[in-house]
């Protein structure tokens, strides 16, 4: 188990460069599977998610080469339909295998996904997408099971706006026979980008980037070239720290349209920025309240960030209302928050009250979940003494190089065992 050390109190500086998107290179990694031909994939992030990914193709089937944050993949043939709960377990994102695997081969036995523990995330719009694509459906003890003679084209109505089960019709659409209409579709920038992945290998996709796609299948798609678009969830965690630490930070390369709503909602706080090209600069700042900070499907403001954002408001002047309705537990970290001196009123699972500004102290503390654990590291920063971050190995699940990435900015932070 891993831990962290910091000791905060200081003013950080320089750039910093993002990494590619976790929640885009998962579902494009599956998305190979569609293929008998060599996909190469550029900009892919070095955190564990994508090991755990690697391995499950690679019992799939896949011959994988990774160098660096280049990664190639060919699924020429697939030796094994069945990926055990020891490794869905610890990846949510396990989910996306459903419609490659189905589309491909027609069956499929996988361990129920797991991940973060921020609430209840069901496989219900799962099984709605399969079962309109004609697939039968079992459970068996720990197994979710699924088969399918031939994937038919078809309307579905989402009857929730998630990405992962809107990844999951598109992959399946793309080779199933005639036309997939998918409505209440999920558009956020990681489902472009993997919808432009499925074009560069030959997929016929309309209305990318809304909340209806149309999506002809084709017999076969080919392999594809493509690179990882950048995390703008990275971007706002970056922005957020510079912010609460009142610093100056460069952070490139940004996606602007990515960031509407998260600038918006930093410009709220008071938070100076400037952008020229693909660079974000956060200039020092005086943080005032907002009266309030409500998580929405996109383009509404992230889930992702709404850990980061919490921390955000124990340094700003007056209260702040912060509600996420999409998980009941995303709140449940603040405690910890409350052990380093912030004042947080928890009023249900998924609304806090947080009144600033307040003066942070360094603390020994636990990471819940990635997006927890990147707040607590935020607050760390800020916060005057040492902390101790414990279970340090799940920020790593979505931000590659942490330590040494920080480091460079002139946090100081270690890894220790």
């Amino acid at each position: 188990m891993a831990k962290l050390e910091i000791i905060g109190g200081k003013k950080i500086s320089g750039t910093i460069k993002v990494a590619g998107n976790k929640n885009s290179v998962l579902p494009i990694m599956t998305a190979s599977l569609l293929t008998q031909a060599t996909c190469v994939l550029e900009n892919v992030p070095e955190i564990s998610d994508v090991s755990a990914m690697i391995k499950l193709l690679e019992i799939a089937g896949a011959k994988i080469s990774r160098k660096g944050s280049k990664l190639t993949i060919n699924a020429r043939t697939i030796k094994s339909v069945e990926f055990p709960p020891s490794i869905t377990e610890k990846l949510r994102a396990s989910v996306l295998l459903l419609g490659p695997m189905l589309a491909r081969v027609g069956k499929i036995r996988i361990g129920y996904p797991g991940g973060d523990i921020i609430g209840r995330r069901s496989l219900d719009s799962h099984i709605q997408v399969l079962t309109s694509f004609g697939a039968r459906i079992e459970e068996e003890n720990d197994l979710f099971i699924s088969n399918a003679q031939k994937l038919k084209g078809t309307e579905i109505f989402l009857q929730e706006a998630s990405v992962t089960a809107t990844e999951n019709a598109i992959m399946a659409a793309c080779v199933a026979s005639g036309q997939t209409t998918i409505k209440r579709a999920a558009s956020e920038p990681h489902v472009v980008d993997l919808c432009h992945f499925l074009v560069n290998m030959g997929a016929d996709i309309s209305g990318i980037g809304t909340n209806v796609l149309e999506v002809t299948g084709v017999k076969n798609l080919s392999g594809a070239h493509h690179t990882i678009r950048p995390d703008h969830i990275e971007v706002g965690t970056f922005a957020i720290l510079a912010a609460v630490t009142s610093s100056k930070l460069t952070i490139y390369p940004i996606i602007k349209e990515d960031l509407d709503m998260i600038l918006l909602t930093l410009k709220k706080f008071g938070v100076n920025y400037q952008i020229e090209a693909d660079k974000l600069t956060i200039k020092e700042s005086k943080l005032t309240a907002v009266e309030k900070v409500v998580t929405d499907v996109w383009p509404g403001f992230p889930t992702d960030l709404m850990a980061p954002m919490i921390v955000l408001a124990t340094q700003a002047e007056g209260v702040t209302i912060l509600h996420d309705w999409m998980y009941e537990s995303r709140m449940f970290f603040v405690d910890k928050l409350l052990s380093m001196g912030a004042k947080v009123e928890i009023a249900d699972p998924h609304r806090v009250l947080v009144y600033g500004p307040s003066k942070l102290r360094g603390q020994k503390l636990d990471t819940p979940d990635i997006r927890a654990g990147i707040a607590l590291v935020i607050a760390a920063i800020a916060a005057h003494g040492k902390s101790e971050i414990d279970k340090s190995e799940l920020i790593e699940r979505g931000y590659e190089n942490i330590v040494e990435r920080l480091s460079a900015l002139g946090v100081r932070i270690r890894e220790v065992s």
